[in-house]
């Protein structure tokens, strides 16, 4: 990826001295880093925000609530597992950090759930159903408040960031929903070892 950008700008800048365009290349390149300090700074804050609501919600006992509430359905979805696994929660914070857009703060939680949904893996050199669910259903990336996308909204200075949030609630509704789909048709062709023996 180093290479691509070094490449990008090189090749800007050649073709902007050829152009007699290097005064606005040059412009451009410290606009463009400018911009990407204010941005950077405006994502620290809504991260800060929203990783300290899910911690407050964490300790709160609140992620335990929303695990019983999406217990009826992660007990349909991901039927491999005991109901009284601790991938259950992990399953409901990673999920919840998603549903707000806060995909960074989703990532460690997703890895400590497939960790525990590993345990329950019988083939331990390969991907069991569940864990090939809950990583489609989290590669869909299902959003209510897409706050890191809103933060680089607010931090270029567009005028009305939030009018994209019906957008991204209604295309990752439909991607989540045909993950989910696509990962249960796909389950009935591979079957668990277990039930292949």
């Amino acid at each position: 990826m180093n290479y691509i950008f070094y490449f990008l700008i090189v090749i800007s800048i050649i073709a902007g001295a050829i152009n007699g365009k290097l005064p606005d290349v040059v412009s451009a390149i410290l606009t463009g880093a400018s911009l990407s300090v204010k941005i950077a700074l405006s994502l620290i804050g809504i991260m800060a925000f929203w990783l300290g609501m899910m911690n407050i919600a964490q300790k709160s006992g609140l992620i335990e609530v929303i695990a019983k509430l999406i217990k009826p359905i992660t007990k349909r979805l991901f039927n491999e597992i005991p109901e009284d696994s601790p991938a259950i929660g992990d399953i409901a914070m990673s999920f919840s950090a998603n549903a707000f857009g806060l995909t960074n703060a989703a990532t460690p939680i997703g890895i400590k759930a497939m960790e525990e949904l590993q345990k329950h893996n019988i083939d331990k050199t390969s991907a069991s159903n569940a864990m090939c669910l809950f990583l489609a259903m989290n590669t869909a990336g299902f959003q209510i408040i897409p706050a890191t996308v809103i933060g680089i909204l607010v931090g270029v200075g567009y005028p009305n960031p939030t009018q994209i949030i019906a957008p991204t609630l209604f295309v990752t509704t439909l991607a989540f929903t045909f993950a989910i789909i696509t990962a249960k048709v796909f389950q009935r062709f591979w079957k668990p070892q277990s039930e292949v023996r």
